[in-house]
């Protein structure tokens, strides 16, 4: 699904400050989405981030926005494991790949990965020089990756 919108940018990459150029832009696609698209992180990488992404949501550690609905109308749970249990392992997937990153690389990853923050946005929060941001989010893709033991 697209939800594209014009936005005007700055020189400088900033959205909505009267700069001269216009762009379109997909709201739905996450920043890793928009990295792998563009090829400037590795397919490796990319799968790393979105198990991450997944254990993150299925632990339902983000903000709530609507009611949870965890019993079925019917009563019948059929083969599906109970959800707190399932969340809870989720929790600890997502607790043990943030460890694996490491405390110095896990910001950045969490801020672009999980909580949906652009590199520009998460490189100023975190206080960190213009364009550097890249680099740690793939040096901790790959660990993440390693931790993942995907191929």
């Amino acid at each position: 699904m697209q939800e594209l919108v014009e936005q005007t940018i700055d020189a400088h990459g900033r959205r909505g400050t009267g700069g001269a150029r216009r762009v379109t832009v997909n709201r739905r696609e996450s920043p890793l989405a928009w990295l792998a698209a563009r090829q400037l992180v590795s397919r490796r990488q990319n799968e790393g981030g979105e198990r991450l992404q997944q254990d993150y949501e299925r632990a339902a550690l983000g903000p709530a926005v609507t009611m949870r609905w965890t019993q079925r109308v019917d009563g019948g749970a059929g083969e599906r494991a109970d959800p707190a249990t399932a969340q809870l392992a989720a929790k600890r997937r997502f607790d043990a790949a943030i460890a694996a990153v490491g405390p110095g690389l896990s910001d950045v990853l969490w801020r672009v990965v999980c909580a949906g923050e652009s590199l520009p946005d998460s490189e100023r929060a975190l206080g960190w020089p213009t364009r550097s941001g890249r680099l740690v989010l793939t040096l901790a893709l790959d660990r993440l990756a390693d931790h993942y033991r995907l191929p």
